[in-house]
């Protein structure tokens, strides 16, 4: 079992930039596939980035490629987010999951943390 602490959410302008990270404890976090997604109010949770064990294997959802760099620290237990060029549309709850393998469906990761509020402001 492995244990997830987000944090680095807070309220930043459109245009700006936020680094979020996920401190893992518990369980070897090098053998879990890892990602992020996001909810916000009264929508669904929704897909952002994937990675795999080694980081080499990444996906991103659509609406942030090009904007979002996922990326771990196996020697460090630590995943992290960058988010650039931040959109009104990215406001939600950020949340942390770990996995067997990469996914893009909630399902897919087993472990979650309790997530971290970032809000864009226009």
């Amino acid at each position: 079992q492995v244990q997830l602490a987000e944090s680095g959410g807070g309220l930043v302008q459109a245009g700006g930039s936020l680094r979020l990270s996920c401190a893992a404890s518990g369980r070897a976090f090098g053998i879990y596939a890892m990602a992020w997604f996001r909810q916000a109010p009264g929508k669904e949770r929704e897909f952002v980035a994937t990675v795999d064990w080694s980081g080499d294997s990444l996906d991103y959802g659509d609406s942030v490629k090009g904007r979002f760099i996922i990326f771990r620290d196996n020697s460090a237990n630590m995943l992290y987010l960058q988010m650039n060029n931040l959109e009104p549309e990215d406001t939600g709850v950020y949340y942390c999951a770990a996995g067997r393998d990469v996914g893009v469906i909630p399902a897919a990761f087993h472990y979650w943390g309790q997530g971290t509020q970032v809000t864009v402001s226009s």
